[in-house]
């Protein structure tokens, strides 16, 4: 019994010695990705997905600008005409809806650009070209979606716009009232997130691929899904 024990143990060392590291890192993006112990959506997704692959995953908090050409992986990536063409994209992993947020009770329905004409609407940066180009309402700039929201519960600013997962985490995670706001159902823009690697790493479509097959292996036996719940995303 020693004997098939030590074997098991040294089989499993080889196994785990075997296994590819590779790196990734992006700004703090709660909750697809976070500072702290729990790593969040994108990087929970990422781990279990090249952990099926045999990959272990060092992943660590870096501003975008650094982070692109010096790790293997940038977690939370929209597709970009511009960057499609330094960057390899996987398969997405999760939708991003761009929404207006407005108070509790408010009738406002976002049915295009027009719909804005004489609001005032909160934002942090820009959210596409068509948006920011447009003259019918103004857009006062605050430092943070958090900002935004106490500006617009106390009637300072008539909408904000943040992706709606984004947004609800940081209501919640700031002690806000989550029920003193709404959504529009119609977003500004619905973009698909996707984990993406340099085309100048040698290795870069070698762990997409990786990566676009583990997805598919969580999706398959239910880990996925386990880690949205987790994060109260259906």
């Amino acid at each position: 019994m020693k004997f098939i024990s030590a074997l098991i143990l040294g089989l499993f060392t080889t196994f785990s010695a075997m296994a590819e590291n590779v790196t990734a890192a992006q700004d703090p993006w709660p909750p697809f990705v976070q500072e702290g112990p729990d790593p969040g959506i994108s990087i929970a997704l990422l781990k279990a997905a090249m952990a099926k692959e045999g990959y272990n995953v060092d992943f660590r908090i870096m501003p975008w600008n650094r982070a692109n050409g010096n790790v293997d992986l940038l977690p939370g990536a929209w597709f970009t005409e511009e960057r499609s063409s330094y960057l390899i994209y996987s398969d997405y992993y999760v939708q991003s809806s761009i929404k207006f947020i407005k108070k509790k009770g408010d009738p406002f329905e976002y049915t295009g650009l027009d719909s804005l004409s004489g609001k005032k609407v909160g934002i942090v940066s820009g959210y596409g070209d068509e948006f920011s180009g447009s003259t019918n309402f103004s857009r006062p700039e605050a430092g943070s979606i958090e900002a935004n929201i106490k500006k617009l519960v106390s009637g300072r600013i008539d909408l904000t716009l943040e992706d709606e997962i984004v947004a609800k985490s940081v209501i919640k995670g700031a002690g806000l009232d989550l029920g003193a706001v709404d959504f529009t159902k119609e977003a500004l823009s619905v973009n698909n997130l996707h984990v993406a690697a340099g085309k100048a790493n040698a290795r870069g479509q070698q762990i997409i691929d990786a990566y676009n097959r583990g997805l598919a292996a969580i999706k398959a036996d239910g880990t996925y899904e386990k880690i949205l719940a987790d994060y109260g995303v259906k």
